[in-house]
C-alpha cells in the first residue's frame, strides 16, 4: 500500500521538506488549504523530486474553473504527468466570510465545476472549441493567445474531496477519484460511503476500476509513552475540531455520538476550545484515528481501506512526528500484512 503525506513547511522550505519526506520513502506529497497556497509548495516540491503530487484538497467555490485548469495543466507537467488536482467545496461560513464568495448548492456547484475544468482541458488537449454552458458558470471563449495547448502528460486527474452520500455519489459520477475525508471510521467507509460511491459509478456507468478510491486517515503514532502521549493529544485536538462542525455529525452519529457534537460545538461557539478535546473518548480516539507504533498503525489501515484502496494519504497532527517513525509506517504499509 502506498502512502502520501502532507508538504506542511514554510515555502522558503517547501523544496528542502519534499527532499526530506521522499527520502523517507515516501509515495506522494500533498498540500493542504490551510495556512499557506496550496499550489505553490507544490511547484517547488516538483523542481525538487520526482514523486505524485497533489492538491487535498484547494477550496473550489472562489476560484474560476480556468485558473483550477491552468494551475493543475502546469503542475501537471512539472512533475512529469504525476499530479492530481484535488477539489473540495468547503462550509459556508468560510466560502462567504473567509474568501468572500457565494456559496450555494454544493454538490451541485462541485459537479459543474469539475465538469467545466474538464472542460477546459479537454478543449486545451484536444483543440476543440470550448462550449461550456451551465446554471453557476459558463466557458465559451478561449482564443489561441490563451490556450497552452496539448499537455505532453495528457489530463491530469480530478478528484473530489466528499463526507456525505451526495458528494460522495456526486464524485463517482463526475470526477476521476474520492477523496476520503480524515474524519471517518471503518464503520462510516463500509456504510455510507461505499455503497454511495457504487450509486455514482452506476449513475455514470463506469466500472470501479475507472474510479480511484484515496482514503485520508488520521495517525498518532510514535514509539514509547511519551512519543505516543504527544501524538494522542495532537490527534485528539484535531478530532474535536472536526467534531465541532456539523458537517461531521453523520460520522459521529453512525456510532451513537451524535451528542459529543453538540456539546463540541457549544464549546466551539463559546470560545472555550481548551475544554473539546476532553469530549473525545479513548474509544472515539481509536475509532476515529489509527493509534500505536508506526506498524500496529499500517495494520489499522491496512484493516480499514486495503480492500478498497492501494493508497492512503496520512496526517500527522499537531504532534513532532519524527521522519524515522514516518519512514518506518511507509515501509511497513509497503510491506503488506505480516506473515
Amino acid at each position: 500500500m502506498k502512502m502520501d503525506v502532507q508538504l506542511d513547511a514554510p515555502i522558503d522550505r517547501s523544496a528542502d521538506r519534499a527532499r526530506e519526506l521522499i527520502a523517507c520513502g515516501v509515495d506522494g506529497l500533498f498540500t493542504f488549504e490551510g495556512a499557506r497556497d496550496v499550489f505553490l509548495p507544490l511547484a517547488l516540491a516538483a523542481g525538487a523530486v520526482e514523486t505524485d503530487l497533489m492538491t487535498n484538497i484547494a477550496v473550489a467555490m472562489p476560484r474560476s474553473p480556468v485558473h483550477l485548469a491552468h494551475a493543475a495543466y502546469d503542475l501537471h507537467t512539472l512533475s512529469g504527468g504525476r499530479f492530481r488536482l484535488g477539489l473540495g467545496s468547503q462550509t459556508r461560513p468560510h466560502i462567504e466570510r473567509r474568501y468572500g464568495a457565494t456559496w450555494s448548492a454544493p454538490a451541485a456547484r462541485m459537479r459543474e465545476i469539475i465538469a467545466a475544468t474538464v472542460a477546459v482541458l479537454d478543449a486545451w488537449q484536444h483543440g476543440t472549441e470550448l462550449d461550456f454552458v451551465g446554471e453557476h458558470t459558463r466557458h465559451t471563449l478561449m482564443t489561441p493567445m490563451f490556450d497552452p495547448g496539448p499537455n505532453p502528460y495528457g489530463r491530469p486527474e480530478i478528484c473530489l474531496g466528499a463526507l456525505g452520500p451526495v458528494m460522495t455519489r456526486t464524485a463517482a459520477e463526475v470526477a476521476d477519484g474520492l477523496l476520503v475525508m480524515p474524519f471517518n471510521t471503518a464503520e462510516h467507509f463500509t456504510t455510507r460511503t461505499l455503497p454511495a460511491v457504487e450509486e455514482g459509478l452506476r449513475r455514470s456507468g463506469r466500472a470501479a476500476a475507472e474510479f480511484g478510491i484515496y482514503p485520508q486517515v488520521i495517525v498518532a503514532t510514535g514509539r514509547g509513552e511519551s512519543a505516543l502521549d504527544a501524538a494522542r493529544a495532537g490527534v485528539r485536538s484535531l478530532l474535536a475540531f472536526y467534531g465541532a462542525t456539523p458537517a461531521y455529525r453523520a460520522v459521529l452519529e453512525t456510532h451513537g455520538w451524535g451528542e459529543v457534537q453538540t456539546g463540541l460545538h457549544a464549546r466551539s461557539r463559546a470560545g472555550a476550545h481548551e475544554q473539546m478535546p476532553a469530549l473525545i473518548t479513548d474509544e472515539m480516539l481509536h475509532t476515529l484515528a489509527v493509534v500505536g507504533t508506526p506498524e500496529q498503525c499500517a495494520a489499522q489501515i491496512r484493516a480499514r481501506f486495503a480492500d478498497h484502496a492501494d493508497r492512503v494519504c496520512a496526517y500527522f497532527p499537531g504532534y513532532p512526528v519524527t521522519d524515522e517513525d514516518i519512514a518506518d509506517l511507509a515501509a511497513a504499509l509497503h510491506a503488506g500484512p505480516a506473515a
